[in-house]
Parts: structure tokens; C-alpha cells; sequence
């Protein structure tokens, strides 16, 4: 299945809507949507997952290193996601303590940077 990243722009946050699979051959598809955003000026970040049928472990890469790049520029990155085997997949590495997720993209967008337990994250 491949991979489709459309883009939207809501209140200076780039909404990034991600449908099929990501995995080692369509991530750096989605990797090279959100940097050229990056490369852009934009570090607000929202991901939509909610089409993502399949998520390995190159996509959670794509993930963590694009959240580690806009939180250098003092950025954020959140994800949109409700599929119970990806939420599995980010609670088994514990990446749901270092991405915040929520149910809808609306959500995402109306959390407040000061609501969110968001980590520090390392190089």
C-alpha cells in the first residue's frame, strides 16, 4: 500500500494527514513533508494518523527525529491517532510519553503547550 501526506495550514500549524502504511520504504516520504515544511519556517506540527493502516519502526523514527528537530527551533509536534494496534505500538515503546496524542485533529489543535507533559527530548 502506498503512501499519501497531504497538507493543511490551521492557525500557523501545519496539519501533515497521512494515509496507508509508513514503513522503511514511504518514510522518507513523510520525513521529507514535514522537513521541507521545516525548512519553511513552520514548527507547529499536527499528524494525522487516522488512515495509517500499518506503522513499523522506521515511521516512529520519522516521528521522534522530526519532533526532536522542531523542538530545537522551539517547536512542537502532536499526533492524531485512535487505531488500537498503532496506539499499542507507541505504548509498548514508550513513545506515548514522549509524543502527545490525542482523537481528533481538533483536540490536538486546541491543547494549550502548557497542558501537555511534553519531555524532554534527547539527541
Amino acid at each position: 500500500m502506498k503512501l499519501s501526506v497531504g497538507t493543511t495550514e490551521r492557525d500557523d500549524v501545519t496539519v501533515l494527514t497521512v494515509s496507508g502504511e509508513v514503513d522503511v520504504y514511504t518514510a522518507p516520504q513523510l520525513r521529507s513533508a514535514i522537513e521541507e515544511r521545516i525548512a519553511a519556517g513552520q514548527t507547529a506540527f499536527v499528524v494525522d494518523m487516522q488512515e495509517v493502516a500499518f506503522l513499523d519502526s522506521t515511521g516512529l523514527g520519522v516521528l521522534v527525529g522530526r519532533l526532536k528537530a522542531v523542538k530545537k527551533l522551539d517547536g512542537w509536534l502532536r499526533v492524531v491517532c485512535t487505531n488500537e494496534r498503532i496506539l499499542r505500538l507507541f505504548g509498548i515503546t514508550g513513545l506515548d510519553r514522549v509524543l502527545p496524542i490525542f482523537d481528533s485533529v481538533d483536540a490536538a489543535l486546541a491543547a494549550a503547550p502548557g497542558d501537555l507533559l511534553e519531555p524532554e527530548v534527547t539527541a
